[in-house]
């Protein structure tokens, strides 16, 4: 005996918008064709809830109580006084902006200037100008990612835009590219983008991804972003992302896939602050020898925040070095997840992997669940994980005050100090900075 599974809400205007936008999104039959898969995916799936293991500390099904109207076409009015606005500290930072609002990519708001053995194009002017010939470009998420990821397939059946970076090998790019996604007006939508960003051997590149709300954007809002990255042979890629809001029901799905060759670099930092709850999604490949992997990241949460961070990382070949190191500060009745797996394959012997997970809780109600996974089937292995869960040092406090400093500066200094360890690793100063004073922005807000 079958039993049918009523949809929800939500599910069911997700099905019902697909129907009717399906023809409007961009890329000829071919991509058409894929999107009409993913969305049969999610519709027999529907969103994830807490009976299947890697969700179950956070149900979607459950929290998305409806879908937002999806954004299509949209044409908000933004100037570039809004933008700088918009991004706070990282107006600072000398780079390259790619600019999308509302999902949609505003060639007026952005700067990107020609640089030799770099191409930095809309995804929707490029299947639009492809047509059927880059229908894969939109489909194949990347190795190391599960191919029946239901978050990733709403991703595939919606993507209205995103960016395709591709640099050639040997080349580098000069300045940090930064791909702006901003919530603007006064309508609640739901979003989807996709970034695919391919580094070539040898090459260079420094990536930012900053998802943020202008003044006076709608309360709520519902994006699902998904970056799929391919680091060549010896290529070296740093990548940071913001997902900052300010403080509405916001619901940030992210994903990340990640594929390295022999002896590639990717050092990767995440910040999450003001939103309602995330989920971000990263899975990591080695697919050749002497590569080295560096994840960091910091998620702030207060009032009734829920922050998911789920890593997958597959040693899949020998002798590459793995890092992870996440810290929360946790505020009222927020809760903070971290779930992270290392994989290490039969093959991969000579693995170096190391995972911490750290939470300082200023609320008896905050709450921080930690689940560090090990899959080892190799022997010759350096491998081990570790999570903690803290308050603030009273002494400290009371040193601090014994000072002269104020409790409220005192609160914030110490704990800039206890998330300056992930903040440290991101190598351009400005672009830490940048970071920094977001964090501190945030920190300082507590009334």
């Amino acid at each position: 005996m079958s039993v049918a599974v009523m949809k929800t809400k939500a599910e069911t205007s997700l099905d019902e918008d697909f129907q009717k936008l399906r023809d409007r999104l961009p890329g000829g039959s071919g991509v058409l064709a894929v999107r009409n898969a993913a969305h049969q995916l999610f519709a027999e799936r529907g969103l994830p809830h807490r009976r299947i293991e890697e969700w179950k500390y956070t149900d979607l099904r459950n929290a998305m109580k409806e879908a937002l109207p999806v954004s299509i076409g949209d044409e908000t009015p933004v100037t570039i006084a809004d933008l700088i606005v918009a991004l706070g500290p990282f107006a600072h930072v000398d780079a390259q902006r790619v600019v999308f609002v509302n999902g949609n990519f505003r060639k007026e708001l952005s700067s990107v200037d020609a640089q030799s053995g770099v191409s930095v194009e809309s995804l929707a002017d490029k299947l639009e100008a492809s047509g059927d010939a880059d229908s894969g470009l939109l489909g194949e998420f990347g190795e190391g990612a599960p191919d029946d990821d239901v978050i990733v397939a709403l991703n595939t059946a919606y993507s209205t835009d995103g960016t395709v970076v591709q640099v050639e090998p040997g080349a580098k790019i000069e300045k940090p590219l930064l791909l702006v996604y901003m919530r603007a007006g006064r309508e609640a939508a739901f979003t989807a983008v996709r970034n695919v960003i391919e580094v070539g051997a040898g090459a260079e590149a420094q990536i930012i991804e900053a998802f943020v709300s202008l003044p006076g954007a709608a309360d709520a809002g519902q994006a699902n972003a998904v970056t799929r990255i391919s680091v060549a042979d010896g290529a070296k890629v740093a990548h940071a992302k913001c997902a900052a809001d300010h403080g509405g029901q916001v619901t940030h799905l992210g994903n990340w896939a990640v594929h390295l060759g022999k002896e590639a670099q990717y050092d990767g930092f995440q910040l999450t602050q003001g939103v309602s709850l995330a989920r971000h999604q990263i899975f990591v490949t080695f697919g050749g020898e002497n590569a080295r992997l560096d994840l960091s990241g910091i998620f702030l949460g207060r009032n009734n925040d829920h922050i998911d961070t789920t890593l997958v990382v597959d040693h899949a070949v020998p002798s590459c070095e793995s890092r992870e190191l996440f810290k929360g500060v946790l505020d009222d009745r927020a809760r903070g997840i971290f779930q992270g797996k290392i994989i290490v394959k039969q093959i991969a012997q000579k693995t170096d992997g190391k995972q911490m997970s750290q939470a300082l809780l200023l609320s008896p109600d905050a709450e921080f669940d930690s689940k560090p996974e090990l899959e080892i089937f190799a022997d010759d292995v350096a491998c081990g994980h570790g999570a903690t869960c803290m308050e603030l040092d009273h002494d400290l406090m009371f040193y601090c005050r014994s000072r002269g400093i104020p409790e409220d500066v005192a609160r914030v200094l110490l704990i800039e100090s206890f998330i300056g360890e992930a903040i440290e690793k991101i190598e351009d100063e400005a672009v830490r900075e940048a970071f920094t004073a977001s964090a501190v922005s945030w920190l300082a807000a507590k009334k």
